[in-house]
């Protein structure tokens, strides 16, 4: 199979590096060091190139409770994050046994943009995101919810091993199983709460597993415990497994319906039917009671990527992620030993 190998490029603009630093670091590599980018790029290339031709896992609704025992933490930066990409997919994962929970690293006191959430000063945008946080949380069925409370817009700043050392600690105590959270490996990211809370949730992943890291936590009980699955959402996914939610579509309206404070649903769709009838108008889809309205400008408007990813795999709704599952072969050695191991 012919795979087209990217072309060294000797001067990229600084911007563009910025913009697109795996191209670039492929590009170095292959010049620099043709050994390591044979090794590891290569493959890499191919395995893209065969995900290309048979498209995506789908993962569809299932029967039963087949989860069961397993844990379940979705980790967002901001109050909005789960309920407009990743609702679906939590709140189908706890219907089939998984036990939830919700965390939240910043306390979203920088609100939202004008037009979206709740006008306030800071201290009432960290009140009604707190309070909604809560409620999205129930809505989805988590068992309970954790605020880290970092200031919004600011975690670029934050120390890293810090974050990585609370997620560790919440990963253990809890005994998480698998995570819904920000993929850290994803292009066009610009807001650093985001790419740093993913960062850490990839690095704490695997360290909860040592028990040479933060030996304290384990003193005190918490044992050990590696993260074995990754559902990682983003703003342009690297799609690798797309997710079945026509059924918790009600779960992922009412989720962002009750993000009311920093939007882009909450009463947006009661606002605008009170805007309407200032002017002597009125949609239909907005009903005749401002329920319905949230309800329908959610169902028309907020969720109508998932609607258009669902038709496109035969779905009424779905969600796409970067899926990093648990490993399943043997390791070399092992094949080695089952092969060639004798009697003594």
């Amino acid at each position: 199979m012919a795979v087209a190998l990217p072309v060294p490029i000797l001067w990229p603009r600084r911007q563009d590096v910025r913009r697109y630093p795996e191209k670039y670091r492929v590009a170095a590599l292959r010049r620099y060091n043709p050994g390591m980018f044979r090794r590891h790029f290569i493959p890499t290339l191919f395995a893209s190139s065969a995900l290309a031709q048979t498209g995506p896992v789908l993962e569809t609704q299932t029967t039963g409770q087949p989860h069961k025992g397993k844990v379940l933490l979705a980790i967002q930066a901001h109050s909005d994050d789960i309920p407009l990409s990743a609702a679906g997919t939590v709140a189908k994962l706890i219907e089939e046994g998984y036990t939830g929970y919700l965390i939240r690293a910043t306390n979203d006191d920088m609100g939202d943009a004008p037009g979206l959430g709740t006008v306030g000063s800071i201290g009432e945008h960290v009140l009604g995101n707190e309070r909604d946080n809560a409620e999205v949380a129930r809505v989805l069925g988590c068992k309970g919810n954790f605020d880290l409370n970092y200031n919004n817009h600011r975690m670029g700043d934050v120390s890293l091993n810090e974050v990585i050392g609370r997620l560790i600690f919440l990963i253990r105590a809890l005994k998480a199983d698998t995570i819904v959270s920000w993929d850290p490996w994803a292009h066009d990211e610009e807001n650093p709460d985001h790419y740093t809370i993913a960062r850490a949730v990839e690095a704490a992943s695997w360290m909860a597993g040592r028990a040479h890291d933060f030996p304290e936590q384990i003193a005190m009980g918490h044992a050990a415990k590696t993260v074995t699955e990754k559902y990682y959402f983003a703003r342009r996914p690297e799609i690798t497994r797309v997710v079945d939610i026509s059924k918790q579509i009600d779960k992922v309206i009412d989720a962002n319906r009750a993000n009311r404070a920093k939007g882009p649903a909450g009463h947006l769709g009661s606002r605008l039917r009170a805007d309407l009838a200032k002017r002597n108008q009125r949609l239909p889809l907005l009903g005749d009671d401002d329920t319905t309205a949230e309800r329908n400008y959610i169902r028309e408007f907020v969720v109508a990527r998932s609607r258009a990813l669902g038709a496109k795999h035969g779905f009424e709704y779905a969600e796409a992620f970067h899926y990093i599952g648990p490993s399943t072969g043997r390791s070399r050695v092992e094949e080695y030993i089952k092969r060639h191991a004798v009697p003594r």
